[in-house]
């Protein structure tokens, strides 16, 4: 007799495995044992003596991997509505931030703050995440710009994976902006994040990527290059901002250095384009950021699509340029901005962004083995998760095989 922790039945399937686009397996059964995927395929197919401690009835809806939102920066202090205001009426965000506006007022707050307050205002944003099926999300520093400050936004990163179902993965930004204190000394404040920072928070078992800001306000790709260095020689992964507001070559860098993934690349070059193909790095596209800053130029889709580069979306979660915490909405962005088809933006919140987090052996698909983060939501189709606005269809979410939260949709 099967003993099986959980197992779900009368559910249809979107697996996110093989060459189907969304992987779908009809009136289909999932069985859950100690936190990972045992069993999957078509309920008629049960064993006869199937039994768990648990059985949901899924009613016809449709299960789904939990949702990874890979790119955020969801520790901070402060917002920037004033900013938000200076954009509406005509300033660039460049402007912004040469005028001293940008990363660094987020920097101010950010360092003002200590990290019991970092952790309580980080809280509700990871909160709204989780509530629409989130079970995996990636959180920067890069708003503190000195160790102190990093190590307080990372172990706020850290707090919140512990104390809430989640999986949070920690990514070092330090080489995010110049911080004011190192005008006009940018290789001397790469060094600093080379030779100190990264070290002791690495020492600290606070990093588990590095990431850096390749671009014409932020680092040249020879600084980026020093970072990137640093991290390799500590075996850590990169990633990189790349290619947001000009193309600096910041994705054929993150490329040879084997790159995880390419976030933003609003002007990605062929060359960039091909690199990342060549070394089987994601692009990540931010669609909240494009919509909040109004950008015209599109990332080069269809050059990615023919190449093969795999694409994942995430919402940029930041308080300057993307203040969004609904992957819901940054999948209906990514449709409508980007045109990408639903079935590409969800494979974009779960299969490659579990890829762009180094976690595609255990996340990202449901797969036999892997871990039992899913979400089971009452629509008659995938591509609604990505064509409703401000609703949210979420019946149950699964952390670890264990159910830890209802959405709005939840079945009685």
């Amino acid at each position: 007799m099967a003993a099986w922790d959980l197992l779900f039945r009368r559910v249809h399937l979107a697996t996110f495995a093989g060459s189907e686009p969304y992987g779908t397996l009809r009136d289909g059964a999932l069985a859950v044992r100690a936190g990972r995927i045992v069993w999957l395929g078509a309920e008629r197919d049960l064993p006869r003596e199937a039994r768990a401690a648990q059985e949901i009835d899924g009613a016809g809806g449709w299960l789904l991997p939990g949702l990874i939102d890979c790119h955020t920066h969801l520790v901070h202090a402060g917002n920037r509505a004033r900013e938000f205001e200076l954009r509406l009426q005509g300033a660039s965000y460049e402007e912004i931030a040469r005028a001293g506006g940008g990363i660094r007022a987020t920097v101010a707050a950010t360092r003002a703050a200590d990290e019991a307050a970092l952790v309580a205002a980080s809280r509700p944003r990871l909160a709204r995440l989780m509530a629409e099926g989130v079970t995996t999300v990636e959180i920067k520093s890069g708003y503190g710009l000195e160790l102190s400050a990093e190590r307080r936004m990372l172990r706020a990163a850290r707090a919140l994976g512990e104390t809430a179902p989640v999986r949070v993965t920690t990514t070092f930004l330090g080489a995010h902006a110049l911080p004011p204190e190192y005008d006009g000394r940018a290789d001397a404040y790469i060094a600093e994040v080379c030779d100190v920072m990264l070290p002791a928070l690495y020492r600290e078992g606070l990093v588990d990527a590095v990431d850096a800001f390749c671009e014409r306000i932020a680092f040249s790709p020879a600084q980026t290059e020093a970072v990137f260095r640093a991290a390799r020689a500590l075996g850590l992964p990169v990633r990189l901002h790349a290619e947001q507001l000009s193309d600096s070559g910041g994705a054929a860098l993150a490329a040879r250095h084997g790159a995880l993934c390419a976030d933003h690349l609003e002007h990605l070059s062929e060359a960039g384009a091909a690199a990342l193909a060549a070394a089987g790095s994601v692009a990540v596209l931010l669609p909240g950021a494009f919509y909040f800053l109004r950008e015209t130029h599109l990332p080069p889709v269809a050059r990615l699509r023919a190449l093969g580069v795999p694409i994942a979306i995430a919402t940029d979660c930041n308080p300057g340029t993307s203040p969004l915490s609904s992957l819901l909405l940054a999948l209906n962005m990514a449709c409508v901005l980007f045109r990408l088809a639903p079935a590409e933006a969800l494979a974009g919140v779960t299969r490659n962004a579990a890829r762009a987090l180094g976690r595609g052996d255990d996340l990202g698909t449901l797969e036999a083995g892997k871990l039992a983060d899913l979400g089971l939501w009452n629509v008659d189709t995938p591509a609604e998760l990505c064509y409703h606005l401000g609703y949210n269809p979420l019946a149950l979410r699964v952390f670890g095989g264990q159910i830890s939260g209802a959405g709005d949709a939840a079945q009685g």
